[in-house]
């Protein structure tokens, strides 16, 4: 018997503006360790309306695309997942990010939605390429893009200030063979 799909994504919509919301609060101090810092507007209800609105434009321009991570039998929002930068002519490739609750941590759920991002990018967006930077420590996120199908490419020096800080991070990339 096939397991069912116990996550989906789907494009954000205003509608999820406030679970969107109730998720960063609750993992206001889990997610800062790996983001960049954020200003107290992202925390309010406008601040959601407007990231979301934000990116249903972006990706109107076929720049950006930024999916909610549901658990099937709910419909509850327990994360997300972009396609960022997205560059189109001879490079076609784009970079993927993503984070989770941290109470849904260690179930798989990661790695699935990884999975259906990079479907999308290679199979609607016609992408050849897919990058990842992940910062050395985090290994557990290390373990999702390979479980997902990613290679390690190498380590790019103070590349992205996370939590205040320029942080190295590990390069990864899967290829649309």
């Amino acid at each position: 018997m096939e397991k069912k799909q116990e996550i989906f994504i789907r494009l954000l919509r205003v509608s999820d503006a406030e679970e969107l919301l109730l998720l960063e609060v609750e993992n206001r101090d889990f997610f800062q360790l790996y983001s960049p810092l954020k200003d107290d507007r992202f925390y309010s209800i406008e601040g959601q309306v407007e990231r979301i609105e934000n990116s249903i434009s972006r990706s109107e321009q076929d720049t950006f695309y930024s999916f909610g991570i549901f658990i099937t039998e709910n419909e509850q929002l327990i994360g997300n997942v972009t396609l960022s930068e997205i560059v189109r002519g001879d490079l076609q490739s784009c970079w993927i990010g993503y984070y989770l609750d941290k109470r849904q941590n260690g179930k798989g759920y990661m790695t699935e939605a990884v999975k259906l991002a990079v479907d999308y990018g290679f199979k609607e967006l016609k992408l050849h390429r897919i990058e990842a930077g992940v910062m050395p420590h985090n290994k557990a996120s290390i373990k999702v893009l390979e479980k997902a199908g990613f290679h390690k490419e190498g380590i790019a020096k103070e590349n992205v200030r996370i939590n205040g800080k320029w942080e190295d991070h590990q390069t990864l990339a899967i290829i649309n063979k």
